[in-house]
């Protein structure tokens, strides 16, 4: 039975947004995605630049034709205003014609003329649909093998490498950079091909129609941009403030939250209120500074673009009058005008888009870029778990997880078949890392670890940790059915296997009081149960996946001496005729234990049965007796206070 479950991750269990080390926040957005906070870079644009597009090569048609579809439906759009204008030329002058008697509006050619303009209007609709459709599902697919590839690199990724990233760090990746990805590729790709082609397409179709006013309107961008940017420059401090006291707001919620307990036990109430207090003020004021600048920016462009079609309107009549210019043309080139800024506007926002993007990107590549553990060899061995007999040796192993510091130390020992072993010592001493070393979580520095003559290297780590049944101090079980949970230690087990499991577990009878028994399902925390039925639910567990090894890290510490006792009398009997690893903890607990090894900075101080180590009066003796000494001070202070 593997230690770390596979198909059933770990969850996030807080509300807030998971964010990736060293991201920074931007604050709401312009338009449609403009960043107004500081936008986090790559370290290398060009490089993953490189590896995204080589990433999208199987995509290529499917993007050269949302290219050309972008290209086709802003084309036919930008062409509308120029037509419709010779539409209100033709009214112009019939109207003026009849006022004069020398003729009549042509209804036939406006009609014409209209129905034109509709049907590019709605070639262009249809054609931008076709983009977005097809490049959603580009999108999608990309999000979802990136997310494949996320999600098998972790489980080819050696545990040393978690030891220094946090969980977080490794979701945001499989969430947050993927869905920043996806959202890009979905939104932005088509919108770069658009806004492009729409300010070269209306830039023409303008001054095609005067290029006296074409150069007010170009006049116009530099002004917007630079009102625009100063804004942003003003403002990005405050936003940048803002998530970083929304952050610790949201930490000191759900600090007080997570240990109210003990915040009331310890009156801790007014002080985190205080605290609390203090990050909201600051949120206060950053919040409303921010939004007061967010809020001017589009009055302001407003005001801008508004002196921009006042200066347009004045110069186009001006034309008009001297016969250089149509009305239907002036017409034409306000509704050009209209479009041109935010084409550009959208061309800014993309590059900081960008950006975000291919930082994130940067983060996906890094991960699937690290180095992995080793590799199994091709000729592993492979062992019918019936016929493992249980022999452990380990010969002078040495083990560091930092380089230089060595945890381990020339550890030698030798398991026989059948036989129970307890692993014991100080805080420290190794214990728990034997039994990743055992496992294959880690590799040994130097020396070897054996089973059955077999060099644990030989082994697919599939194959080595299934010889193996795990039952932890830190009880794992996932959001499911208790049957579900028991089920798999062994995926294809019937039902009668499980409850067999459960009543060699002693679980049997509690099950049964729950609501639904064995279809009781388990909450996301955990909390519905207690920790004695969790412990009992994982010994079920790992009786049912019937291993020829057993490791076991003692877990009543924190149940009553009734559910100790059916905890280790389940223990008794799951290890009953296998080779046990215990790392113990209560010393009192592995007195029948045929080997004990004691352990400390790393290496075994002494070897022997419990009697045995306590005639010599060593190491052990003194760990023994002070725990004795402990508990008997314990129970005379409780007689005492009776």
């Amino acid at each position: 039975m593997n230690a770390n479950p596979g198909r059933f991750q770990e969850r996030a269990r807080s509300g807030a947004v998971v964010k990736p080390r060293g991201a920074k926040s931007g604050g709401p957005r312009i338009g449609h995605m403009m960043p107004l906070g500081p936008v986090e870079k790559p370290t290398d644009f060009k490089g993953t630049l490189r590896k995204l597009v080589a990433y999208l090569k199987p995509y290529n048609l499917k993007i050269l034709v949302v290219v050309l579809l972008a290209i086709g439906s802003t084309a036919f759009s930008i062409v509308g205003p120029k037509i419709l204008g010779n539409a209100t030329t033709t009214l112009f002058n019939g109207v003026l014609a009849q006022l004069a008697g020398t003729g009549s509006v042509d209804f036939e050619k406006i009609g014409q003329i209209l129905l034109l303009a509709s049907g590019l209007y709605v070639l262009s609709a249809v054609l931008s649909y076709a983009q977005g459709w097809i490049m959603t599902d580009v999108a999608m697919e990309v999000s979802y093998n990136l997310r494949q590839a996320l999600m098998d690199k972790v489980h080819r990724m050696p545990f040393r490498y978690f030891d220094g990233t946090t969980h977080g760090e490794v979701l945001s990746r499989l969430t947050n950079d993927v869905d920043t990805v996806n959202r890009t590729l979905n939104q932005s790709l088509g919108q770069i091909v658009t806004s492009a082609v729409t300010v070269l397409g209306i830039l023409i179709m303008m001054f095609s129609i005067s290029w006296q006013m074409s150069l007010i309107a170009v006049l116009i961008v530099p002004i917007s941009f630079g009102a625009m940017f100063g804004i942003i420059k003003a403002s990005q401090k405050y936003f940048a403030q803002r998530q970083d006291f929304l952050g610790h707001v949201n930490g000191i919620v759900e600090e007080m939250f997570g240990a109210h307990l003990i915040v009331k036990a310890f009156n801790g109430e007014r002080k985190s209120i205080a605290k609390f207090d203090e990050y909201n003020d600051t949120l206060y004021q950053a919040s409303w500074k921010a939004q007061f600048f967010s809020g001017t920016m589009r009055p302001l462009m407003r005001w801008i673009g508004n002196l921009g079609y006042v200066a347009v309107v004045i110069a186009g009549g001006w034309l008009a009058v001297r016969d250089l210019i149509t009305v239907g043309d002036i017409q034409a080139f306000i509704q050009y005008m209209r479009s041109f800024t935010q084409p550009i506007t959208q061309l800014a926002n993309i590059s900081n888009v960008l950006q975000q993007t291919i930082a994130a990107a940067e983060r996906v590549f890094d991960f699937l870029e690290e180095e992995e553990e080793e590799p199994d060899p091709e000729d592993a061995i492979l062992l019918d778990p019936s016929e493992v007999k249980g022999h452990v040796e380990f010969r002078e192993v040495y083990f560091s997880y930092v380089p230089g510091k060595p945890v381990i130390k020339g550890f030698t020992a030798e398991v026989k078949p059948g036989q129970k072993v307890a692993i014991v010592g100080p805080t420290g001493a190794g214990k728990t890392t034997i039994v990743k070393l055992l496992m294959r979580f880690y590799d040994v520095d130097k020396g070897e670890i054996l089973v059955d003559g077999h060099n644990v290297r030989e082994f697919r780590r599939s194959d080595l940790r299934r010889l193996f049944g795990m039952v932890l101090q830190d009880t794992w079980l996932f959001n499911g059915t208790i049957r579900e949970n028991i089920r798999y230690g062994r995926l294809d087990a019937t039902d009668e296997e499980v409850e067999a499991a459960a009543k060699a577990a002693h679980a049997h009878h509690f099950i049964q009081a729950l609501p639904g028994g064995y279809d009781f399902v388990i909450n996301e925390e955990v909390t519905n149960i207690s920790q004695g039925q969790k412990q009992l639910i994982t010994i079920a567990r790992a009786i049912l996946a019937n291993p020829p090894m057993m490791i076991l890290d003692e877990a009543t510490s924190s149940v009553d001496t009734h559910t100790e006792l059916l905890i280790q009398a389940a223990m008794d009997k799951l290890m009953k005729g296998r080779t046990s690893f215990v790392i113990a903890h209560r010393l009192s607990t592995i007195r029948n234990a045929d080997l004990i090894l004691v352990m400390r900075d790393g290496n075994i101080v002494e070897q022997g049965t419990h009697e045995e180590l306590l005639a010599k009066k060593g190491f052990y003796a003194e760990l023994y007796n002070s725990q004795f000494a402990m508990r008997a001070a314990e129970a005379a202070e409780a007689l005492a206070t009776a």
